[in-house]
């Protein structure tokens, strides 16, 4: 009982602190603000040999209402930012509480294409799996797998998507 209310009270603040998150946007430089921003992203593909950093699986599941998408290796629904540009994260802050960003290096499972796949480094040093140059989130309101409660979803100064197995975006 107290577990559930624990999960009720978090899904809770994270749909506040979304709604908070509104499209202003207080930094002009890029840097900090409510969007984090701030370091230097680059690009790879995932590394082909072991390291300490953890292998995040995805695959193909479905959502209502938008069909086929990308799904973590729990069956979570995965998301893009239309704010994130050439593979570099604009979700820092806040906005990875709400949007916790799929980190590790990349594995295809199960009908997502392996020539999608690839990786970018985040200003705080995590290696941030992206799909279709798209950098990969979870969002903390879906609670169950399957759910897409994010889809269509403006916050942060823009808005979210699931991404289809072929790169598109999927929505409403």
């Amino acid at each position: 009982m107290i577990k559930s209310i624990s999960i009720a009270l978090a899904v809770v603040g994270a749909i506040a602190v979304a709604g908070c998150g509104g499209s202003s946007n207080s930094s002009s430089s890029g840097e900090g603000g409510a969007y984090g921003g701030g370091g230097e992203s680059t690009a790879s593909k995932p590394a082909t040999s072991e390291s300490a950093t953890p292998v995040a699986a995805i695959s193909v599941g479905s959502a209502p209402e938008v069909g086929k998408v990308l799904v973590d290796s729990k069956g979570f629904t995965l998301y893009y930012f239309q704010k994130d540009q050439g593979e570099k994260s604009a979700c820092y802050g806040a906005c990875a509480k709400v949007w916790p960003p799929l980190t590790g290096t990349g594995k295809v499972e199960g009908g997502a294409m392996a020539s999608e796949l690839g990786t970018t480094k985040r200003s705080d040093g995590t290696t941030q799996v992206t799909y279709a140059g798209w950098p990969l989130y979870t969002y903390a309101a879906d609670t169950e797998p399957g759910e897409a409660k994010g889809t269509d979803v403006k916050s942060f100064g823009a808005s979210w998507y699931p991404l289809h197995p072929n790169g598109e975006k999927a929505g409403h």
